[in-house]
């Protein structure tokens, strides 16, 4: 394991606390290309897992493309346009909100979150993929009720489709913040598997999954959150952030990243990730505020966030 980066935090010209973290880079064949701190243990991806659970769901007979399977991969924002999406889907399926095994909560957007009478299944973040995990198994012939099992048959090929993408053996099996399994691999198996969905043949399940992302990046995630950003920003880039400071990205040549910061702050993925992208030679110049973002004293800037790192 090598040194690991840094997120600084600097106050007033001090530095008040630093976020540690592991970055990888892999190259188009999955070999590491590069790595800093520790990217071969296992860890929880979070959400970065989302575009391979689309994957399972797809080869298990899911016929879903573009919006709505960008919205299965997504962690949305709670905004109208996702929240009458995922109703659309579960209708589509003849269910509704009573078969989401998700729980309820508020909308992540604020302005969703404050015209909300309650939190709501449907507004869960996670709800475009458990509608779509649903749906998998009304056209599977699955039994929907305990979907969010490890045992059932959804799960199950969910996690063939998470062993053969990352080319690692799942190391433990968790449950996630919305309810479904949460599979536990190596940053770097991360990194590999997001390669290989942009660099997958057009029309395959797996690039079906990166083209939907990349057509649709406001279903991914929503209004001025980071995926959808960066993916409008950067032409092919395939982007996922996960809860707990996980963030994959690939670029359209099957150059991938994945990178966690320790302490699961999610403030420093934003600097950390625009700086390897810079790093591989991405124009950023459109993401200053991310690369960068303001420390606040008193409602005005008084400090920003650093990036402590040399590329080897």
């Amino acid at each position: 394991m090598t040194n690991p980066v840094l997120v600084e935090v600097v106050r007033s010209g001090f530095t008040e606390s630093a976020h540690r973290g592991s970055v990888v880079v892999t190259a188009p064949d999955g070999t590491v290309r590069l790595a800093t701190g520790d990217v071969t243990s296992p860890m929880f991806p979070r959400s970065s897992n989302k575009p391979l659970q689309a994957v399972g769901m797809l080869h298990s007979g899911l016929s879903y493309d573009g919006a709505d399977l960008a919205l299965a991969c997504g962690s949305h924002s709670g905004e109208p346009g996702h929240t009458e999406r995922v109703a659309a889907m579960l209708a589509a399926a003849g269910l509704d909100e009573s078969a989401l095994a998700c729980p309820p909560a508020y909308p992540l957007d604020e302005t969703s979150m404050h015209a909300a009478a309650g939190p709501l299944r449907v507004t869960m973040n996670c709800s475009g993929k458990h509608a779509a995990m649903l749906a998998t198994c009304v056209a599977a012939g699955w039994p929907t009720d305990g979907y969010e099992d490890p045992a059932h048959p959804l799960q199950k090929a969910i996690a063939n489709a998470v062993v053969s993408l990352t080319g690692e053996p799942i190391a433990a099996t968790g449950v996630d913040g919305c309810g479904a399994p949460l599979f536990a691999f190596s940053l770097t198996g991360l990194a590999r598997s997001f390669g290989r969905l942009t660099q997958a043949a057009p029309g395959s399940d797996e690039r079906r999954v990166a083209d939907a992302m990349r057509a649709h990046p406001w279903l991914v995630a929503g209004t001025d959150r980071e995926d959808t950003r960066v993916m409008k920003t950067v032409p092919g880039l395939l982007s996922k952030v996960g809860a707990e400071a996980v963030w994959a990205m690939s670029l359209p040549d099957g150059t991938a990243l994945a990178l966690k910061l320790d302490d699961g702050t999610k403030r420093g993925c934003a600097p950390l990730g625009v700086a390897v992208l810079r790093h591989l030679g991405v124009d950023v110049s459109e993401l200053a505020d991310l690369a960068a973002p303001a420390v606040l004293g008193g409602g005005r800037e008084v400090g920003r966030l650093r990036v402590s790192w040399s590329a080897p």
